[in-house]
C-alpha cells in the first residue's frame, strides 16, 4: 500500500495545544455566565461584539422592520431554500413511525417519537451571516414539532442581520436573541434572569462555540460536536484541477482552521491542483482566510488505488466529502465514516450548505465515525412503553422475571414480579423466592 502525503497540515500536537487553550477560556466563561447571568452576557457582548442593546431579544416590531430591509428577490431566495430544507425534513419525519406490537398474548410493547420540548438554535454570523444555518436548525426543529424554539445569532456590522433574522422568523423561532459566541450558547443552556434555559442546543459555530457545547453536554442535549468546517475532495483524472481547487478553497474560506484535503490517485491532478490553488488565492476576495487555512490545515494525499483512497477517506472521516471519480456510487456504497457525501461534479458542498435541502450541520473531528449530522430525528426522543393486559400474561412474564431477578440476587426486584404472580396467577410465592415455572398446560 502506497499512501503519500504531498502536503501536510499543522501537526496534531499543535492542534491539541490550540484546543487546550480554547477549553480553558470556555470553562471560565461558562462559569461566569452561571454566576452572574445577564450581567456577564452583556459584558461579553460588549467585549467581543461591541454590542449592548436595551434588550438582546427582538420584538415582533423589530423583526418586521428588519425583514422590510430585504428585497423581494432576497425574501424569495430565503423562502425557496427553506422550503427545500422543510420538504426533506418532512420526508425524514414521515419515515419515523410510532409502533405498538403484541409480542406474546397479553403483552403489548411500543414506542413513541416525542419532540424535545425546548431547543436553542445557534446561528453563526460574526464574519459571515449564516442565513442557511437558520433553515437547518430552526426550520428542522419546527418540522419535528418542538414547542419552544429559541434562536441566537451575533450582530453583523453592529446590528442584527436582516436576512438571518428573516430566516429565523420564517423558520418558526418563538424567541430571537442577538447574541454571539460562548455567551449565546451559555445563556440558552444555563439560563439567565431573562432567558429560560432550553433542553437542547443545536447549530454550528467556531471552535469556542463547539467547545462550549461540549462542556454543556449532559446539562443539556446537543446535536453533535460541530467544530470548524472540514472538506475532502476525492478525485481522479475524470475531473480537472480548477474544479478540485475551487471546491477545496470554497470551504477553506470559512475560517483560519478549516481543514481541506485532496485525496487522489493521480499525481498530475495533485500537482495541478496545488498550482491552481495558488492561482485562485491571488484573486479570491477571502484569500486572507482561505490561504492561512490551506497553509496550516490543507493536505494533499496521493494513493495508488481506489481501495486505498477509501481507507484514507474513512480514517479521516471528513465533514464534507466531494466525490468526483469514475465510480462515485462505489464510494457511496462503501464509505462508512463521513458527514455528508456530494456525488459527482454537478453537485458541490455549497449546494448542501445553502439550498439543496440536506442539513449542513454535520459531524467534524472524526465524529462521523459514530454519528450523522443534524436532522429532524435529532429533535425527537424515542420513548418506549409496555402494558400487560391479561392475568395469564402477568403471571407468565412475572414468573420469568422473578427467576431472572433471583439469578442476579435482586430480591426486591423479584418480589415485584412475585406479587403479580400471586395476584394474577393464583400461585403463592413466598417473599424472596423465585417464582416457580408455570406449566403451559394449566
Amino acid at each position: 500500500m502506497t499512501i503519500e502525503y504531498l502536503k501536510r497540515g499543522k501537526p496534531e500536537a499543535e492542534r491539541a495545544e490550540d484546543d487546550a487553550k480554547t477549553r480553558a477560556i470556555v470553562e471560565a466563561t461558562l462559569t461566569d455566565i452561571e454566576k452572574r447571568g445577564d450581567v456577564a452576557v452583556r459584558e461579553l457582548s460588549e467585549k467581543f461584539d461591541n454590542y449592548s442593546p436595551e434588550s438582546f431579544r427582538l420584538t415582533e416590531a423589530d423583526i418586521a422592520a428588519l425583514m422590510e430591509e430585504l428585497t423581494p428577490r432576497e425574501m424569495q431566495d430565503i423562502k425557496f431554500a427553506q422550503q427545500q430544507v422543510r420538504d426533506f425534513a418532512q420526508a425524514q419525519r414521515d419515515s419515523m413511525l410510532d409502533i405498538e406490537v403484541e409480542t406474546m398474548p397479553g403483552v403489548i410493547l411500543g414506542h413513541k417519537n416525542i419532540p424535545v420540548q425546548s431547543v436553542g438554535c445557534y446561528v453563526p454570523g460574526g464574519k459571515f451571516p449564516m442565513v442557511a444555518s437558520a433553515h437547518m436548525s430552526v426550520a428542522t426543529a419546527s418540522v419535528a414539532g418542538v414547542p419552544r424554539i429559541i434562536a441566537a445569532t451575533p450582530p453583523w456590522q453592529g446590528k442584527p442581520n436582516p436576512a438571518v433574522i428573516a430566516a429565523m422568523h420564517l423558520g418558526g423561532a418563538h424567541e430571537i436573541y442577538v447574541m454571539g459566541g460562548i455567551q449565546a450558547v451559555g445563556a440558552m443552556a444555563i439560563g439567565t434572569e431573562t432567558i429560560d434555559p432550553v433542553h437542547m442546543l443545536v447549530g454550528p459555530g467556531n471552535a469556542f462555540v463547539a467547545e462550549a457545547k461540549r462542556q454543556l453536554f449532559g446539562r443539556v442535549g446537543i446535536d453533535l460536536f460541530a467544530g470548524p468546517t472540514e472538506t475532502m475532495v476525492i478525485a481522479d483524472e475524470t475531473v480537472d484541477a480548477e474544479m478540485c481547487a475551487t471546491d477545496l478553497l470554497g470551504q477553506a474560506e470559512h475560517g483560519y482552521n478549516s481543514p481541506a484535503v485532496l485525496l487522489t490517485n493521480s499525481r498530475k491532478l495533485a500537482d495541478d491542483t496545488a498550482s491552481e490553488i495558488e492561482r485562485i488565492l491571488t484573486i479570491l476576495p477571502t484569500a486572507d482566510t482561505a490561504r492561512k487555512s490551506w497553509v496550516d490545515y490543507g493536505e494533499i494525499i496521493l494513493c495508488d488505488t481506489y481501495d486505498e483512497m477509501l481507507k484514507v477517506a474513512d480514517d479521516v472521516a471528513s465533514e464534507h466529502v466531494q466525490v468526483m471519480t469514475d465510480r462515485d456510487d462505489w464510494f457511496l456504497e462503501h464509505m462508512t465514516c463521513y458527514g455528508a457525501l456530494f456525488l459527482g461534479p454537478r453537485t458541490n458542498v455549497a449546494n448542501g450548505d445553502k439550498v439543496i435541502g440536506t442539513n449542513h450541520t454535520l459531524p467534524t473531528k472524526k465524529a462521523g465515525r459514530y454519528t450523522g449530522g443534524l436532522w429532524v430525528g435529532k429533535f425527537l426522543k424515542t420513548h418506549s412503553y409496555q402494558k400487560v393486559t391479561t392475568d395469564e400474561a402477568a403471571a407468565e412474564i412475572g414468573a420469568y422475571g422473578s427467576r431472572l431477578c433471583m439469578l442476579e440476587g435482586f430480591v426486591g426486584h423479584a418480589e415485584q414480579c412475585n406479587l403479580r404472580v400471586r395476584r394474577y396467577g393464583g400461585i403463592n410465592v413466598p417473599y424472596g423466592e423465585g417464582a416457580p415455572a408455570r406449566d403451559a398446560a394449566e
